[in-house]
């Protein structure tokens, strides 16, 4: 089995920063992209930033130059810093990692958080 546990979500004022939490534990052989992705009411799921063993991370528009992902591949973790948060930002933030596990034999599955809530007021 295969866990993906979140921390960091809560309220902040607009500009303030938030750090989002993420770690994968289980029977894992290997996982290969691993971030964060966000919901908000009424709208569809959306990548906010991704990465592939922490060397090349993809990020959203919205989160380019405000968010950093890091990744440590050792403690099978990474990390939202979100800075200047915007009134745009509000959202249920969920991890999701697409993990190798063998049990019994090797598959590979995406697995996502149970989500955390980012709310933003101005």
């Amino acid at each position: 089995q295969v866990q993906l546990v979140e921390s960091g979500g809560g309220l902040v004022q607009a500009g303030g920063s938030l750090r989002l939490s993420c770690a994968a534990s289980g029977t894992i052989v290997r996982i290969d992209r691993m971030g964060w992705y966000r919901q908000a009411p009424g709208k569809q799921r959306e990548l906010v930033a991704t990465t592939a063993n922490g060397d090349s991370t993809d990020y959203a528009d919205s989160a380019k130059g405000r968010f950093t992902l890091s990744r440590d591949n050792a403690k099978n973790t990474v990390v939202l810093q979100m800075n200047n948060l915007e009134p745009e930002d509000p959202a249920v933030y969920y991890c999701s990692a697409r993990i190798w596990t063998r049990s019994p034999r090797y598959a590979v599955t995406d697995y996502w958080g149970q989500g955390t809530q980012v709310t933003v007021s101005s």
